[in-house]
């Protein structure tokens, strides 16, 4: 309840007026208009900000599945001398936090001269989110039988053709967790988005949120439809993968 009221509360003003969400803000709406969505996408442009979220976001999710997946399937399922000691570092990276490392990874984005292009974003969220699917992903596919893999071997599968044929779709409800996680929070970042892609033609959602708080602070019903236009690709997401998500959240809990 007290996740659904906030969310119930924005939705119901976004329709209305901001005289009338400052005097009746609980209420329904007594005269519902869509004005306040019309001018998100013609004030603001929110359009073209919801498409660099969804393409940043998305390639972030994408590349940090795929080598995610990669390095998972080999810290897991291959022995080799190191591997110890990279669990131990996988570990020990989660324990950093991305405000000690905005400094070098803008000095290295400047260098690169990406600042304010897609790839600023992209490639530091998904360098900070692998660790994080490395271990998620590893720890589901060690759970997988070795008949399996022996079975694929006496078939002729290399390594490449066992990831893609018998790991890969066993592990789907890992991917789907690790990749919730990751849209959510790479969407989410506003932190390093207003850093690195604060610039008008490739900011992100968030950082339009941010800038219309600053800029039309006292446009009520503009505030709470960008709100609630920046919701919705979450709930989508989070409403597509949930079937897979609480699979493999609770993966390995019971074990017999």
């Amino acid at each position: 309840m007290t996740t659904i009221f906030p969310l119930a509360w924005v939705v119901l003003n976004s329709f209305k007026q901001s005289r009338e969400i400052i005097t009746d803000t609980f209420k329904f709406p007594s005269d519902p208009t869509l004005q306040n969505y019309i001018n998100a996408f013609e004030t603001v442009n929110i359009g073209r900000s919801y498409m660099n979220s969804i393409i940043m976001s998305g390639s972030v999710v994408f590349f940090t599945l795929l080598f995610g997946g990669l390095a998972a399937f080999a810290m897991s399922r291959m022995k080799f001398r190191i591997r110890g000691f990279l669990q131990t570092l996988l570990i020990a990276s989660l324990l950093i936090p991305a405000f000690a490392t905005i400094v070098p990874v803008y000095r290295m984005m400047i260098k690169m001269d990406l600042v304010n292009t897609y790839w600023a974003l992209i490639i530091p969220q998904t360098a900070g989110n692998l660790p994080f699917a490395i271990l998620v992903i590893s720890a589901y596919m060690a759970t997988i039988p070795r008949e399996l893999e022996e079975a694929s071997v006496m078939d002729g599968c290399n390594r490449f053709s066992q990831f893609t044929r018998i790991f890969l779709p066993i592990s789907l409800p890992s991917f789907a967790t690790v990749g919730t996680f990751v849209f959510l929070w790479s969407y989410n970042d506003l932190f390093a988005s207003l850093v690195l892609v604060s610039h008008e033609k490739v900011a992100p959602i968030v950082v339009l949120l941010s800038n219309v708080s600053s800029q039309y602070g006292t446009d009520y019903g503009l505030m709470t439809a960008a709100i609630a236009l920046t919701v919705i690709p979450v709930l989508i997401v989070y409403l597509l993968a949930q079937k897979t998500f609480i699979r493999g959240a609770t993966a390995g809990a019971v074990k017999g």
